[in-house]
């Protein structure tokens, strides 16, 4: 059985940093892509970031301000999260994918390629 437990989430001003954590159980990491995804209240999902054994995404509002990485041994994935905006404020949570690769198309858009997920950890920005 596939278990994601998300953890990290908590209150921060702008600017600030949090960084998430994921223990994935149930699977390896090598063989799946993970991606990290986010819903505010009345929104849709956003697919914010995702890391495979060959490559990573990540939306164009989060480049340069979040780092997603992964420790194989621990089954866990990361996602740093720095320069925090008001506009980050929503739950987060990590999925593993239907693909090996975080460049295929939709792969980060579609629900169908959402194999398992976690309940998430929320994430709020505010001063």
């Amino acid at each position: 059985q596939v278990q994601l437990v998300e953890s990290g989430g908590g209150l921060v001003h702008p600017g600030g940093s949090l960084r998430l954590s994921c223990v994935i159980s149930g699977i390896t990491l090598d063989h799946n892509a993970i991606g990290w995804f986010r819903q505010a209240p009345a929104k849709e999902r956003e697919g914010v970031s995702c890391i495979s054994s060959s490559d990573t995404y990540y939306r164009d509002s989060v480049k340069g301000r979040f780092i997603i990485s992964r420790d194989n041994s621990k089954n866990t994935v990361y996602l740093q999260m720095d320069s925090l905006e008001p506009e980050d404020t929503a739950n987060y949570f990590c999925a593993t994918l239907y693909g090996s690769r975080c460049s295929i198309p939709g792969i980060m858009t579609s629900a169908r390629y959402l194999a398992h997920w976690g309940r998430g950890t929320p994430v709020t920005v505010s001063s």
